[in-house]
């Protein structure tokens, strides 16, 4: 959020929403972190787009996150169970457009909603073996891995997170503190799509009103026409 507010990349505040997987599809321990971002930040009481193909470089991002968690695995006494190259070596933040979102959301879902494993892909458990699949990343086809049975709860109870914690959070005007702000920013979208939208005026004068309350109307969407059959 710092780099956001830098005026090399977007100079606006944003908002965005983390979410936490610790899992691979063979119930391997891999922890690390999605977050949605919306294209855009608050500046001045103004919505501020970015660029399509640009947000912010990934490089930068990651260094500056490496720094702040080795911070706070020194204010947390851990610092001396952590492998010193862990510090030394480059880490990663995959930056990328991902258009409206919502084939992301579709895929980040089961990972807030769901266990590491569910029922209907174990496919057997036989002689101390448990047996499940998979679908693999590359091909997207299913693959099937079996497992010692203690192999497996070991696997599957490493993703069983503590009491208290939580998978998803919110930060900046996506928090659930700045609802206000959110709700300021879509009519802010919802002025500025009006201003591209063809049938909105040039110049108004004396713009629509609430018929009860004497407010401004604000333009959120354009319905369109329905065309289909009559009945």
């Amino acid at each position: 959020m710092c780099l956001a507010k830098d005026k090399r990349f977007l100079g606006a505040e944003i908002g965005m929403m983390g979410i936490l997987q610790t899992w691979t599809r063979q119930l391997a321990y891999h922890p690390h972190l999605h977050f949605v971002i919306p294209g855009g930040g608050i500046r001045k009481d103004r919505w501020k787009y970015s660029q399509p193909d640009f947000f912010i470089h990934g490089k930068p991002l990651a260094r500056m996150i490496r720094g702040k968690f080795k911070a706070a695995v020194k204010q947390a006494g851990l610092y001396e169970r952590v492998p010193g190259n862990v510090w030394k070596q480059e880490w990663v933040c995959d930056v990328k457009a991902v258009g409206n979102g919502e084939a992301v959301l579709k895929y980040l879902a089961p990972y807030v909603y769901r266990v590491a494993v569910s029922d209907r892909n174990i496919l057997k458990v036989i002689d101390g073996r448990v047996t499940f699949r998979y679908k693999d990343s590359q091909n997207d086809q299913f693959r099937i891995c079996s497992l010692d049975a203690f192999e497996f709860l070991r696997r599957f109870f490493q993703h069983v997170l503590p009491k208290g914690f939580v998978k998803i959070r919110y930060f900046g005007f996506l928090a659930t503190k700045k609802r206000d702000q959110l709700d300021h920013i879509k009519e802010l979208i919802g002025m500025r799509l009006c201003r591209k939208s063809r049938h909105y005026p040039k110049k108004q004068k004396n713009p629509p009103t609430c018929p009860d309350c004497g407010q401004v109307l604000v333009f959120i969407c354009e319905i369109p026409r329905y065309r289909g059959p009559p009945w």
